[in-house]
């Protein structure tokens, strides 16, 4: 067992006799003076931060006096590094954890023989006694109070164990990452100059990945190798979401400030029998009935069907099963086309275009979809509520009639009404099936019809600037359209859950 009074160290004992006899803060001037990889990463950002700022000054203001630049650059240098100094001498409290319950003394870093036994007097006074035989043991009344104190606070309440919402953008959060935006900066600027590239993309992919190489070093310095490498998974994750988002904002800026020209009610009560090509006005008047028709054939064909399909599936779990389920799953992937063959070929095939033969195709695609929801849905109903129903001497089709389907109704139609969005913008089948048309057809058993997708796809082939703005107009209402779908699943869904927790 090493000795208190003669504490290994790296040099031998030589690092703490010499501090002790410079003075009592000789070990943290050394600790000051030692190079230690948190410096050397903070000198690094300092230098990518003064070039950066270099290489703007120069290609961005167009600066050509060699001395202001680097006059300027200094300046950011210093700047940087008087932060990051701030940011270390800054205070981290952090979540004292079991072994930080009692006081810790680091008996290697200058620690006083005073320090040393008033340590242990608080754990074990006859023992630091023993140990030392250098100085006697306080007085009873001032070890049985420090002990009374210590035991005090290690019975305490644990209040700090008590789960802390830590906030996702702190003030150091905020500076490590604006340094690392600004070395990624650096480092993007410097392989652009370097390789006289001129695509943003790469430069834009080298940024990034420098950017998640200084963050993971900066945040490793501060903490720990585990916490930066949570953070750095955060951002990963924040910043897929971020471009998910931006794209999809930007499609739908797009798509509002092309389609909303032509959006008014005329384009919602007129359709294209009177209108040719150049002239102004027209709507999609055919397209958006043969669209709710097309659609609606097929909800009503296929939604009990895939219904039925589930409750065998989940409830009865009959010899069939498993060849039913995997059906079900070989036709998730079916291309849309392929439906649309197959209703040419069995339905088309001498008796010409018409809606419910899109009907037809629609409804093959939605069955696969509406079945795998229907069912995820029953799976989510507690099983007590058929136990007690079977105990009370019900049948098991009356329990499903009359308890589980009632019970699951709202989210067999958010099942529904996901099965109509993923088909209400399906074209390669109404294409072979449905044709489509200019004029309006109410009935959807003689004639070609058309419906949105078929108008958008039509009119955007079409080398015509007003045949084009209709095309973006009706892609502004399908989107619109599926919109409200989607929101009525949503609050449907939402239905449900507060109904199934009420069950259970």
């Amino acid at each position: 067992m090493t000795d208190l009074k003669t504490p290994t160290t790296p040099d031998g004992g030589r690092g703490r006799k010499r501090d002790l006899a410079a003075g009592p803060h000789a070990a943290d001037r050394r600790r000051q003076r030692e190079l230690t990889p948190q410096r050397l990463a903070q000198t690094g950002t300092a230098m990518v931060v003064a070039v950066v700022i270099a290489i703007v000054l120069r290609r961005a203001l167009g600066w050509h006096s060699t001395v202001a630049v680097g006059i300027v650059a200094y300046g950011a240098f210093v700047l940087t590094l008087v932060i990051a100094h701030a940011r270390q001498a800054s205070p981290h409290p952090q979540r004292p954890t079991t072994a930080d319950r009692r006081p810790v003394i680091d008996l290697t870093e200058g620690a006083s023989d005073r320090e040393v036994l008033d340590h242990l007097r608080i754990l074990d006074p006859a023992t630091a006694f023993a140990r030392s035989g250098s100085l006697p043991p306080p007085p009873p009344r001032a070890a049985e109070a420090r002990s009374a104190n210590a035991r005090a606070w290690l019975d305490a309440p644990p209040e700090l164990d008590q789960p802390r919402q830590r906030p996702i953008l702190t003030a150091d959060v905020a500076v490590e990452v604006g340094v690392a935006v600004v070395a990624a900066l650096a480092l993007a600027m410097t392989l652009r100059t370097l390789l006289a590239w001129n695509g943003i993309l790469g430069t834009a992919v080298w940024w990034y990945l420098g950017f998640l190489a200084t963050f993971f070093a900066l945040v490793r310095d501060q903490t720990d190798p585990l916490a930066a490498a949570d953070r750095v998974v955060t951002v990963v994750i924040w910043s897929i979401g971020a471009v998910v988002v931006a794209v999809l904002g930007w499609m739908m800026t797009f798509l509002l400030m092309r389609g909303s020209k032509d959006l008014s009610l005329s384009f919602l009560t007129q359709d294209l029998s009177k209108v040719g090509p150049l002239d102004s006005g027209g709507g999609a008047r055919h397209a958006i009935i043969g669209t709710f028709e097309q659609v609606g054939l097929a909800t009503v064909a296929s939604v009990p069907i895939a219904v039925l399909t589930a409750v065998y599936l989940h409830e009865i779990q009959g010899r069939m099963a498993k060849p039913v389920r995997f059906v079900i799953d070989a036709m998730s992937g079916l291309p849309s086309i392929v439906a649309g063959l197959l209703v040419f070929t069995v339905w088309n095939n001498g008796r010409g275009f018409s809606g419910v033969s899109g009907a037809a195709a629609l409804a093959v695609l939605m069955l696969p979809t509406v079945t795998r929801t229907s069912e995820e849905i029953l799976r989510t109903i507690p099983d007590s509520l058929r136990e007690a129903s079977l105990a009370l001497g019900a049948p098991q089709w009356r329990v499903v009639l009359r308890v589980v389907v009632p019970t699951a109704l709202s989210g067999l139609v958010t099942a529904a009404i996901l099965g109509v969005a993923r088909a209400v913008g399906e074209t390669a089948p109404m294409l072979l099936t449905a044709f489509g048309a200019d004029t309006t057809n109410v009935d959807p058993t003689k004639g070609p019809q058309s419906d949105l997708p078929l108008f958008v796809w039509k009119l955007i082939r079409v080398p015509n600037k007003a045949q084009n703005d209709r095309a973006w107009t009706g892609a502004l209402v399908l989107v619109l359209l599926v919109l409200v779908l989607f929101t009525t699943a949503r609050f449907a869904a939402n239905r449900s859950r507060k109904k199934l927790g009420r069950a259970r």
